[in-house]
C-alpha cells in the first residue's frame, strides 16, 4: 500500500516508456488430463446461467502515478487488451508497481438463458448486460492548470440502468467521459455484494482531493460462497469502512461446479504444484502419518472412564461426527513408546488435501494439513536475549496446514495461504520461492509449526520492538515433499462416494489432553527478571498472546476448523 502527503502525477511517456514486468511461472502449465465427458477445468471460460465469463490478464496502460521518480514506488492503471470477440469489459485493473504485472479481469457475455427462469416471472426478463446510461467523475489529479489536463487520472463510476449493478470503475488520462459501450454493467439479480479487501493506494495531497483505492472481493466466500470476483478495484474519495459499496461481483448459480477439477485433474494439480515443506534443522517434534500415530498405541480417553482404549489404526472405534463436546480426547501412548512417539515419524508423513471450490467456483482451493504428534514449547524473544519457556505453547496433537488456489480459468497456481497459528497470509504466486518447476517452498517453524514462504525469525509479538514468541524458519534435510507423499481425504464437490473420507476425519473432539496449569506465572517470573526498561512492554506484548499458549490443549481436527467450509483467515 502507498500514501503519502504529494505525490508526483505521472503523465503517460513516464510510465509506457517500456513494458512492465510480467509475472509468469517457473515452468510451463501442463496439459491436463481430460475424460470422455469432459469438465470445464483450465478451459479459458466458466458459464454463471446467462453468462459466460473469460479471463484477461493482458492489459493496456491507462495512467499511473509515483511517489518519486522511482517507478517501482507508485500504482498503475490498466483496462484489459485482446478481449475475445462478443465478451465486454466490466472494470479496469488497478496494482501497485513494486511487483510484477500479475492480475486479470473478467469480461462478459450473454448467453441463452436456461430453462426454466424462475426469476422472470413470467414477464419477459431484462438482458443480463446493458451499457451504463452516464458515468460519474468519482476524483482526478488534475490541480486545474491547463498545462496537468493531459496526463492527469481522471476516475470514472458507471451509472448502471435501474435494475443493473456497476462492477468496476473506469480510469482515463483525459477529462473526457469515457463512452457508453467501454464498460458493461450487469442485471442485479447476477451480482452479488463485494467488500474492499486490500489498500493499494491513499493520498493526501494539498493539490487535489483525498484519494483512497482498494482491492475487492466477494463478501460470501467460502465452499458454499457464490460471489465471484471480477478483479477490478474499487476507489473513492469519502467511503469510509462498513459502508455499503456502489460495485458489486457477480454470482454463480451454477451447482455442478462444472469449471472445477476431475479426480484425475486434482492428483495433476498435486503432482505438479505440491510444495516442499520443509521443517527447521533443529526441530525436535516431527510429523508422521495418523496411522502411524495410531498404530504405536496412541490412546482414547472418554470423561468419567479411568480406562484408556487403544485407537484402531484407521480410527474407526473413534467418535464420529457431531461437535467437540469435550467428552473424548486422544493422548500419547502410556507406555514406554510415549517419548518416541512424541519425536513424530518424518518417513511415514504425508499431507492430507482437502479439495474445495473457491470465488464462487472460479478458484479450485486445495488445503493441505500435515499432523503432528506434539507441539513444542515456545522461545519468547527480548531483543537479543533469547528465554525457552519450560510448558508454554505446548501440547499433544498437532494439526496444520497452508491453502493452494488454483485459477478454474486456466489452472495456473494463483496464490498460496500460509497458516499462522490464529492468523495467516495470503502470498501471491509472484512472491513464492520456488524449488524444482512450479512447485513452491512451505517452511514450517520450530516447534509451533507455523507455516511462512520465505525462512527468517518470525516474531509473535512486536517485530518492531523484537519482543515477542520466536518463529524459526529455515530449510533443512527434514522435509516432506506434498506433490508425492500426500492423500486425498475429501472433495465433496465431486460427489457422494468420489473420495473415501478417513474415519477419524469424522472425529471432531481434541486431538490432544487438556491440562491446566497458570504458565503466565512463568513468563511473569521472567519479565519481573529484565531491565525495567523493557519490562513494560514485554508484560504488555505478553498479555496479548493468544490464550491458547498458556494452557496445553490439543486441537480439534481439521473438519472442526471453521476454514474447512469457510474462507481462510486473510
Amino acid at each position: 500500500m502507498f500514501g503519502c502527503k504529494c505525490f508526483r502525477w505521472s503523465k503517460i511517456s513516464d510510465l509506457t516508456s517500456r513494458e512492465p514486468d510480467t509475472f509468469i511461472l517457473p515452468a510451463p502449465i501442463p496439459q491436463w488430463p481430460q475424460e470422455c465427458s469432459g469438465t470445464g477445468f483450465a478451459s479459458g471460460t466458466i458459464k454463471l446461467r446467462e453468462l459466460e465469463v473469460h479471463k484477461v490478464s493482458k492489459f493496456e496502460f491507462v495512467w499511473g502515478c509515483n511517489l518519486s521518480q522511482d517507478r517501482k514506488q507508485g500504482v498503475s492503471f490498466y483496462k484489459p487488451r485482446g478481449v475475445p470477440d462478443g465478451f465486454f469489459s466490466l472494470g479496469h485493473y488497478c496494482q501497485s508497481n513494486n511487483k510484477p504485472l500479475r492480475g486479470f479481469v473478467l469480461v462478459a457475455r450473454e448467453v441463452a438463458k436456461p430453462e426454466p427462469v424462475d426469476h422472470c416471472n413470467g414477464n419477459p426478463c431484462l438482458p443480463a448486460l446493458q451499457n451504463p446510461l452516464d458515468y460519474t467523475l468519482v476524483w482526478s489529479s488534475n490541480d486545474g492548470t491547463e498545462e496537468n489536463i493531459d496526463g492527469s487520472g481522471y476516475f470514472w463510476l458507471p451509472q448502471p440502468p435501474e435494475g443493473y449493478k456497476a462492477l468496476g470503475f473506469i480510469a482515463t488520462s483525459k477529462p473526457v467521459k469515457p463512452e457508453l459501450g467501454e464498460v458493461k454493467c450487469v442485471r442485479a439479480d447476477l451480482t452479488d455484494e463485494c467488500e474492499t479487501y486490500r489498500l493499494i493506494l491513499k493520498t493526501s495531497s494539498v493539490l487535489s482531493e483525498v484519494l483512497a483505492i482498494w482491492s475487492i472481493r466477494p463478501r460470501h466466500r467460502g465452499m458454499h460462497g457464490i460471489g465471484i470476483s471480477v478483479g477490478s478495484f474499487f476507489c473513492s474519495s469519502y467511503w469510509s469502512t462498513g459502508q455499503e459499496l456502489n460495485i458489486a461481483c457477480l454470482k454463480n448459480f451454477d451447482t455442478s461446479h462444472q469449471a472445477m477439477p476431475n479426480l484425475d485433474q486434482i492428483h495433476a494439480i498435486i503432482r505438479h504444484y505440491g510444495p516442499t515443506l520443509f521443517f527447521h534443522p533443529d526441530e525436535a517434534y516431527l510429523p508422521s502419518s495418523v496411522q502411524w500415530f495410531f498404530d504405536n498405541g496412541a490412546m482414547l480417553y472418554t470423561r468419567g472412564d479411568s480406562v484408556a482404549k487403544p485407537i484402531e489404526p484407521d480410527g474407526s472405534n473413534l467418535p464420529g461426527g457431531g461437535t467437540n463436546d469435550c467428552q473424548y480426547w486422544i493422548d500419547l501412548p502410556s507406555d514406554v513408546r510415549r517419548d518416541i512417539v512424541k519425536f513424530g515419524n518424518l518417513q511415514s508423513a504425508k499431507l492430507y488435501v482437502h479439495v474445495k471450490p473457491a470465488l464462487g467456483g472460479t478458484f479450485t482451493d486445495l488445503a493441505m494439513w500435515i499432523f503432528c504428534p506434539f507441539n513444542g514449547p515456545a522461545t519468547l524473544k527480548v531483543g537479543v536475549v533469547n528465554v525457552p519457556l519450560s510448558k508454554v505453547g505446548q501440547h499433544v496433537g498437532d494439526w496444520e496446514h497452508f491453502t493452494l488456489r488454483v485459477s478454474n480459468f486456466t489452472g495456473e497456481l494463483w496464490s498460496i495461504y500460509f497458516s499462522q497459528h490464529s492468523g495467516g497470509e495470503c502470498v501471491d504466486a509472484c512472491d513464492l520461492e520456488f524449488i524444482a518447476g512450479n512447485k513452491a517452498i512451505v517452511y514450517s517453524s520450530k516447534d509451533g509449526h507455523a507455516s511462512f514462504p520465505h525462512p527468517g525469525n518470525y516474531i509473535q509479538g512486536s517485530s518492531k520492538l523484537g519482543i515477542g514468541i520466536r518463529n524459526d524458519a529455515a530449510r533443512s534435510n527434514l522435509y516432506v515433499d506434498s506433490s508425492t507423499q500426500y492423500e486425498i481425504m475429501a472433495a465433496e464437490y465431486l460427489g457422494h462416494g468420489a473420495v473415501s473420507e478417513p474415519c477419524w476425519l469424522q472425529y471432531m473432539r481434541e486431538w490432544g489432553p487438556t491440562i491446566i496449569y497458570d504458565s503466565r506465572k512463568e513468563l511473569e517470573k521472567i519479565v519481573s527478571r529484565l531491565p525495567i526498561v523493557v519490562r513494560n512492554s514485554v508484560q504488555s506484548i505478553c498479555d496479548k498472546l493468544p490464550m491458547e499458549l498458556f494452557k496445553e490443549e490439543g486441537p480439534t481436527g481439521p473438519k472442526e476448523k471453521n476454514n474447512w467450509v469457510g474462507d481462510e483467515r486473510w
